[in-house]
C-alpha cells in the first residue's frame, strides 16, 4: 500500500512512498536493535569512514534532491542547494566527532579505585524530522547518533517521504552494516499511530523530534510514559531588536533574510522585529521598500527569491493573522494577504499584545513590527512570548549588545546577526516552549550517548561490616 504526496503548486503528484502501518514498527524496531552491537563495537575510524562516504553521497544526489524538494515542499533551487551543503557538513562534522566522543577520569576518596566516567551508545534512537529543512533536519536526526556508535530510525515527513528517503539512500550506499540505519514512511492518516508504535517499542531509548510544540508536547508525554529521554526542538516566534544606535541597513538586510528566507518557514524564522520607537519610522519605510521588492514565482523557473508555502492551509492561516491586526489596529506596509500559495511577503506594523499575530507563530511569509519605548521595553516585549529559540540584536555598541543578548530569554542569540543561523558545530536548541536539549557539536555527543559510572579497584577492600 502506498500514499502519495501532492505538489502544493500544481497539484500533481509529487511523489509516491510506502504508507507503512503501526504493525510495522516492531519489525523494524528489532532490525535496528539486532543491528546495533555490530555498529556500536567499529572503532571511531571506521564509523568516521563510513560517515565521510555518506557526506559524499549525499552531494552525488544534488540533481535528485532539487527535484524532490522544489515537487513536494515547492521550494526554491536556492534553498534546496543551501540544505544540502548544510547537510552534508553536518555528516561530516558527525564523523569528526566519533574521536571526541570523550569520557574522563575522576578523582577518587577511595583509596586505590580508579573512577571513569565513560560515553557509551544507547543503542536505537527515533529520529523524526519536518518537511520545511528537509535534508539538514532528516541528517541532524540521525548523523551524530550514528557517529556516537547507535543504530537510527529515520521517521519521515509526510510531506516529503522522497527527500527523505534520498538520504537513507545516500547512507545506504555508504557501506552502514544492515539494519543499522532505517526510514519509516506512513500516510498523514496514519501518523499517529505510527509514531507511538516507535516509540513504545522497547528496543527504541532515546527520540528526538524537530517540529510543531503541540506534537512536541505529545510525543513528550507517550515518551514519559516508557520514562524516554527526548531531544525537542520545537516552534519559534524569533525577535530581531533594532536599537536606535543600530546601522539600519545591515538591520534591514538581516531581518528580510530572517523573515522571508523559505517563505517564513523556519523555526528560527525572524517573526517579530521589535524597533525602538527614535528609529521606527525610518526603519519602517526602508523596510516595506526591500520587502516590496522581493517578488514570489514558481520556485521552478528559479527567478524569483520566494517560492511556494507548503499548502493552503499555511495560508488561511496567515490571512487570519493579518486580518485580525488590521481588525485591531496595525497596518499592513508591504504585500497583501495571499490568494494561493505563492504568498507575498508581508509587513504588519503597530502590532500590539492585543493581536494574535503578536504571540501565535505564522509560519508564513508574513513579519510583525512591534514599537519600543527604548531598549529596556524592547527586551521585555522580546521576552513576552512562551518560545525561546532564536533571537538577534542590532546595535553599534557591541558591550550593550552582548549584554541584551544575555537578557533574551533564547537558546541561542545573534547580535549583528540575522535570527536564521545553523553551524553543523553550534549547540542548537531552545527553551521554553521551543523545546529542550541540542543538538549539534559535542552537545550532541551528550544528547545521544549515555554516562556511565565504572570503577576499577586496584587494592585490598577494607569494609566496616
Amino acid at each position: 500500500m502506498e500514499f502519495t504526496r501532492i505538489n502544493p503548486l500544481t497539484g500533481e503528484i509529487a511523489s509516491s512512498a510506502v504508507a507503512m502501518q503501526a504493525s510495522d514498527m516492531p519489525a523494524i524496531a528489532a532490525r535496528a536493535a539486532a543491528a546495533f552491537p555490530e555498529w556500536a563495537a567499529q572503532g571511531p575510524n571506521a564509523r568516521r569512514a563510513v560517515l565521510m562516504k555518506a557526506a559524499s553521497a549525499l552531494e552525488a544526489k544534488k540533481d535528485a534532491f532539487v527535484e524532490a524538494m522544489m515537487g513536494e515542499t515547492g521550494s526554491t533551487a536556492g534553498w534546496a542547494m543551501f540544505n544540502l551543503g548544510l547537510a552534508a557538513s553536518m555528516v561530516r562534522e558527525a564523523a569528526a566527532l566519533t574521536t571526541q566522543i570523550a569520557g574522563e577520569v575522576i578523582p577518587s576518596d577511595k583509596p586505590g579505585c580508579l573512577a571513569m566516567a565513560l560515553k557509551e551508545p544507547v543503542g536505537v534512537l527515533l529520529g523524526i524530522a519536518p518537511w520545511n529543512a528537509p535534508i539538514i533536519l532528516g541528517v541532524r536526526a540521525i548523523a551524530v547518533p550514528l557517529a556516537c556508535g547507535n543504530a537510527v530510525i529515520l521517521k519521515a515527513s509526510e510531506n516529503c517521504p522522497r527527500t527523505h528517503a534520498l538520504i537513507i539512500e545516500a547512507f545506504a550506499e555508504a557501506g552502514f552494516p544492515d539494519g543499522v540505519v532505517n526510514v519509516v514512511t506512513n500516510a498523514p492518516e496514519d501518523a499517529a499511530e505510527v509514531v507511538g508504535a516507535l516509540i513504545d517499542a522497547p528496543q527504541v531509548k532515546r527520540i528526538n523530534f524537530t517540529g510543531s510544540t503541540a506534537v512536541g508536547r505529545i510525543i513528550a508525554k507517550r515518551a514519559a510514559e516508557h520514562l524516554k529521554p527526548c531531544l525537542l526542538e520545537l516552534g519559534g516566534k524569533a525577535p530581531l531588536i533594532v536599537l536606535e544606535d543600530a546601522d539600519l541597513d545591515e538591520a534591514l538586510k538581516a531581518a528580510a533574510f530572517g523573515a522571508f528566507m523559505n517563505q517564513g518557514q523556519i523555526c528560527m524564522s525572524t517573526e517579530r522585529i521589535i524597533v525602538v520607537d527614535a528609529v521606527a519610522d525610518a526603519f519602517a519605510a526602508k523596510f516595506a521598500a526591500k520587502a516590496t521588492s522581493m517578488p514570489v514565482g514558481d520556485p521552478r523557473d528559479g527567478k524569483t527569491p520566494l517560492g511556494a508555502v507548503i499548502d493552503q492551509k499555511t495560508v488561511t492561516h496567515v490571512n487570519a493573522l493579518i486580518d485580525d491586526a488590521v481588525a485591531k489596529g496595525a497596518k499592513v506596509i508591504a504585500g497583501v494577504k495571499g490568494e494561493s500559495v505563492l504568498m507575498p511577503a508581508t509587513v504588519v506594523d503597530g502590532v500590539t499584545e492585543a493581536m494574535n499575530l503578536y504571540r501565535d507563530e505564522s509560519f508564513g511569509p508574513v513579519v510583525a513590527m512591534i514599537r519600543a519605548r527604548d531598549a529596556e521595553h524592547a527586551v521585555e516585549l522580546a521576552n513576552d512570548t512562551q518560545y525561546g529559540l532564536s533571537a538577534a540584536v542590532f546595535t553599534k555598541d557591541i558591550a550593550k549588545g552582548l549584554t541584551i543578548a544575555r537578557r533574551i530569554q533564547s537558546g541561542i542569540c545573534h547580535v549583528n546577526g540575522p535570527t536564521v543561523h545553523d553551524e553543523a558545530q553550534m549547540p542548537f536548541g531552545g527553551v521554553g516552549a521551543s523545546g529542550y536539549g541540542r543538538f549539534g557539536g559535542k552537545q550532541g555527543i551528550d544528547s545521544f550517548t549515555e554516562t556511565r559510572w565504572i570503577t576499577v579497584e586496584t587494592q585490598p577492600g577494607h569494609f566496616p561490616i
